[in-house]
């Protein structure tokens, strides 16, 4: 077990977190939710058939949701994570309510990740809260 592994594995979680194994298949089926809807915004936009504001929420959302592991498990830093899975849940509501009015199944094959984040932004500040004073 690598040094990040073990970090994880000691750190004390509540009985409803799923195991780490689970993590792996679902970020799956969701970068491909997200790759398909995203790069359809992001080539809209490329092409002028959407704003760059339209684009700017996905584009916040990428960035945030790609930092979240280097800061968990890299910097080992729950509170920050905790901070960074609150910017990937806010720019993902952005995103959802920007791009309705132009592509209403965006919005809709979004709901899966919208789920998956609100759980784990639930699991995140848990625990943050239960390893606080470890």
């Amino acid at each position: 077990m690598d040094q990040t592994q073990n970090w994880y594995a000691q750190l004390i979680k509540p009985t409803w977190a799923p195991p780490s194994w689970l993590f792996g298949p679902v970020w799956t089926v969701l970068y491909i939710i997200i790759a398909v809807s995203y790069g359809t915004v992001f080539i809209r936009t490329f092409t002028g058939k959407l704003s760059w504001l339209v684009a700017l929420p996905f584009a916040l959302n990428l960035v945030f949701n790609l930092a979240f592991s280097p800061i968990q498990f890299g910097l080992q830093n729950n509170a920050l994570a905790a901070i960074d899975i609150l910017l990937v849940l806010g720019t993902l509501i952005w995103t959802m309510i920007t791009i309705w009015p132009h592509a209403r199944w965006i919005t809709y094959a979004n709901i899966p990740y919208l789920l998956w984040v609100i759980f784990a932004t639930i699991l995140q500040f848990t625990i943050t809260y239960l390893n606080w004073k470890q």
